[in-house]
């Protein structure tokens, strides 16, 4: 491993001093990705800025219903946290379905929506990756591709997002705020992860020195219910081969609003807006969700070994808004 300089920060503004506009800057928290990729020689920061001391670990409801969760919130916190368990319960699956019990009680939310891909190519110094080192190639396109993404591909790059928080996030709707060396600004959630196209190695919309402060969820869907489903090879401590995230609100049989989000077959956390507007008025019945599983899947690109995740994906699809329809039945019962 690469020697590299370290500090620690008080408060924001000492730590976006700190980092400055350099990119050979890193801010740590949990470490649980950043330092992996640092041993593995993938990432070679020349210093870390550890922002564990940053008065960034509340979680918060807004006088708008919203709720604001500080950027070194860890995911075992942030997953039993009784406002998440009661108003965003997708968000509380999601977490608890990823990586283990100590990596969990480590990661932290903003380090988690800046998780890097799992791409075998990616961590692997020696072989060919635009993300890692642009123009150099892909060597997952006929490789071994079988966990590669087949939504949001490029001919560039087709390295899975690996994220289940973030599934859910996309799903519910949220707020970034971000602070550096321009000030304050704000993004949302589903414009900040960009998609491959021709430049893989932007993953996201950060700018040079800049940290994320916070994430405010929007305003829960009353009555809705919500299921987050995970599809992968063993049960405990394994990346999504097709996952979906979905909230929907149902009143007399019929679905008053849905919200569906997939991971483990995407560049990127994947709303799927065409299944939404499939599902808006629509009786909550199964030919409904698989007429909606159809409009999510339909620009899929398969590869090689890849192409099970477009069925998978759409059976993914169908048990999750099934299980959300039921939710929000219980729920509106108990009302």
């Amino acid at each position: 491993m690469r020697s590299f300089a370290y500090c620690t920060a008080d408060d924001v503004s000492q730590a976006v001093t700190k980092h400055g506009a350099d990119d050979r800057v890193a801010y740590v928290a949990g470490g649980t990705t950043l330092l992996d990729l640092v041993k593995l020689d993938v990432m070679r920061p020349a210093q870390l800025v550890d922002i564990n001391r940053l008065p960034l670990d509340e979680v918060e409801t807004l006088d708008d219903g919203r709720l604001r969760i500080g950027a070194t919130v860890t995911n075992t916190d942030l997953a039993h946290h009784p406002e998440v368990k009661a108003h965003y319960p997708l968000l509380s699956q999601a977490l608890l379905a990823g990586a283990s019990t100590q990596l969990r009680n480590m990661a932290t939310t903003a380090g988690n929506v800046m998780q890097r891909t799992r791409c075998p190519y990616y961590r692997d110094a020696s072989a060919a990756c635009n993300r890692r080192e642009p123009g150099s190639g892909c060597d997952a396109m006929h490789g071994i591709n079988r966990m590669h993404a087949v939504l949001g591909v490029s001919d560039q790059c087709i390295a899975t997002h690996p994220s289940d928080m973030c599934i859910a996030m996309a799903a519910i709707g949220a707020t970034l705020t971000l602070e550096g060396p321009d000030g304050k600004r704000e993004i949302a959630f589903n414009d900040f992860h960009r998609l491959p196209g021709d430049q893989p190695e932007k993953e996201h919309e950060l700018r040079p020195g800049e940290l994320i402060t916070h994430i405010t969820l929007d305003t829960p869907i009353e009555g809705a219910g919500a299921y987050y489903l995970k599809l992968r090879d063993r049960a405990s401590y394994e990346f999504a081969l097709a996952s979906a995230g979905a909230i929907v609100a149902v009143e007399d049989g019929v679905i008053r609003e849905a919200r569906l989000a997939l991971g483990g077959v995407a560049t990127k956390p994947w709303r799927s807006h065409e299944a939404e507007l499939a599902l808006h008025d629509q009786p909550a019945a199964v030919s409904t969700f698989e007429m909606a599983a159809e409009a999510a899947m339909q620009d899929a690109v398969p590869h090689e070994y890849n192409a099970f995740k477009i069925p998978l994906a759409r059976q993914a699809i169908v048990r999750a808004l099934r299980e959300a329809c039921r939710d929000a039945e219980n729920a509106n019962q108990q009302r």
